[in-house]
């Protein structure tokens, strides 16, 4: 049986997912969420196989919330569900653990095919991205993994202390994350840290 989440901040799409998987079989759809933090709950108490994510969201964002998951269940696997088709976009979500990534004008078939792609812990992308161009891109990323997850936490306005804590790690490493990242953008400060982060929050 494969366990499925899926987190989208439109509930009629979801409705519309999940009236067409119920009646697979070989598919339980184990919890649906609106948003991030509700998103990261499910997976926790669930531990689904397989994520179906949204990227934008309130509360946290798909990119953080992959993250999240993949960090605390490795093993779960990331499928992004998004009307994002830029090369960025696809780069963030892959770099946050991602194992594949399908656009919201996809047919029903294809979410079904990618759901059970990825139940074998196999990837699957939508046929309309140039993934060779999106991996090129990725091996240029200046900013380390880490760096990234943090970056989307400053982009909400997260003080150091407060992403110590959703992170799990001291506010000293966040802060040497901090000054790390103004070196590698050339940047002069915090704010101009704050600034850039906003700008590539969804600069895709």
């Amino acid at each position: 049986m494969i366990t499925v989440a899926i987190a989208e901040d439109h509930q009629a799409l979801i409705d519309g997912i999940m009236s067409y998987l119920e009646y697979e079989e070989d598919i339980k759809i184990v919890g649906h969420a609106n948003e991030g933090e509700s998103l990261l709950k499910i997976v926790r108490n669930k531990q689904p196989k397989v994520v179906v994510c949204d990227i934008r969201m309130p509360k946290m964002d798909g990119i953080v919330a992959t993250s999240k998951i993949k960090k605390e269940f490795p093993h779960c696997n990331v499928l992004a569900f998004t009307m994002y088709d830029q090369d960025e976009a696809v780069r963030q979500m892959l770099d946050a653990g991602a194992t594949g990534y399908i656009l919201k004008n996809s047919p029903l078939e294809v979410v079904l095919e990618a759901i059970r792609t990825l139940s074998d812990n196999k990837p699957y992308y939508d046929a309309k991205l140039n993934m060779d161009k999106v991996s090129k891109n990725s091996s240029k990323s200046v900013l380390s993994r880490r760096e990234k997850e943090i970056l989307a936490l400053i982009a909400q306005r997260k003080t150091s202390q407060e992403i110590a804590d959703m992170l799990f790690i001291s506010k000293s490493t966040i802060d040497t994350h901090r000054k790390n990242m103004i070196q590698k953008l050339s940047l002069k400060g915090a704010n101009e840290l704050l600034g850039y982060a906003i700008e590539q929050k969804y600069a895709f």
